[in-house]
């Protein structure tokens, strides 16, 4: 079946069948109906990247995010879908695992399919690669820590929110904190870490380098930071770690050695996945809205899409502290 079949049997030009399919002007409300629905009884759709040749418009985004693995990214894909298909957009998605490589291959197999690209690469050293999207395409960074006014950018108020958490521990007595970081390369590893260090520094307490142990974001590094942390003379009475996925990692490390949570070792995290609030005992964190990280990202990109050309945007998105039981509950 082709748009021929549909104009002869509507009885229309093909030119009319296109302008209906592309929701062009200058055709009545009685030719569309009538289009659609021969169109409806035929079975016709046009073929996307038939249709996207003419248009030049796809209706897909691009979203290009380190990893798919765990609750945070599946809460930010949500985000960003929901918005997509409200708006009659669909999302490709694919995953860079930090490696420039990879970011290279993923944006080169995306060109031509997508109308504008959402990228979430905190590796300090991928900044190169996005330099060279600036004016060929709408994107959107995600906690890329990109030049100023490069891209339109929505970041997490990564500093703040850490040094909150880390003051919080701090008013429950605590001056032997460690912290689980991120990957060494990585924006919101570095941003959260200096939010660590900021609140040690604001309330007299020497940075301590034994008690910072490097993760890579996931349960399994978390995990080990505590093998490691529990080995040292002097042992943490808090830790911080950098999201709450290791921050899990750490709370089933400690129970494993029989460490008690928060009588002995108080534990808190970053991000705040669904999951936190059903650990035992419930995680303290520093919350994120995920799914609206997601739905503003997409958001600030169909603006783009539809507005053309504008001042780019830069965005943050505000933190607040959860205290559930694992830190022992509010401070005195």
């Amino acid at each position: 079946m082709t748009i021929k079949d549909v104009a002869r049997e509507a009885g229309v030009s093909v030119a009319t069948v296109s302008r209906v399919w592309n929701e062009a002007a200058f055709v009545s409300p009685e030719t569309r109906q009538r289009v659609a629905e021969v169109a409806s009884r035929l079975g016709y759709s046009p073929h996307g990247a038939a249709r996207s040749l003419i248009t030049r418009t796809t209706h897909a985004i691009g979203v290009l995010l380190p990893d798919l693995y765990g609750e945070f990214f599946s809460e930010i894909i949500r985000g960003i879908d929901h918005t997509a298909q409200a708006a009659g957009y669909h999302i490709l998605v694919s995953s860079s695992h930090d490696s420039k490589d990879e970011i290279d291959a993923a944006l080169r197999s995306m060109r031509g399919r997508v109308d504008g690209l959402i990228i979430m690469s905190p590796d300090l050293e991928a900044q190169q690669t996005l330099r060279a999207l600036q004016g060929s395409f709408p994107v959107v960074l995600l906690n890329g820590g990109a030049e100023e006014n490069a891209f339109d950018t929505i970041s997490i108020e990564n500093h703040e929110g850490a040094r909150k958490m880390v003051h919080h521990l701090i008013a429950r007595g605590h001056t032997r904190i460690a912290m689980i970081g991120g990957p060494p390369r990585n924006y919101d590893a570095a941003e959260r870490r200096r939010g660590y260090e900021t609140a040690l520094a604001e309330n007299g307490i020497a940075l301590d380098a034994s008690l910072i142990v490097l993760g890579d974001f996931s349960e399994l590094s978390g995990h080990r930071a505590v093998e490691q942390l529990l080995g040292l003379e002097q042992r943490p009475t808090a830790i911080f770690a950098a999201n709450d996925s290791m921050a899990i990692g750490a709370l089933s490390a400690l129970h494993e050695r029989g460490v008690r949570v928060p009588e002995s070792v108080a534990v808190a995290g970053f991000d705040d996945i669904p999951l936190a609030r059903y650990m035992n005992p419930q995680l303290s964190t520093v919350h994120v809205d995920i799914s609206e990280l997601g739905e503003r990202a997409a958001a600030l990109l169909l603006s783009s899409l539809h507005e053309g050309t504008r001042p780019t945007q830069q965005l943050q998105l505000s933190t607040t502290l959860v205290i559930r039981s694992s830190c022992g509950g509010l401070a005195s």
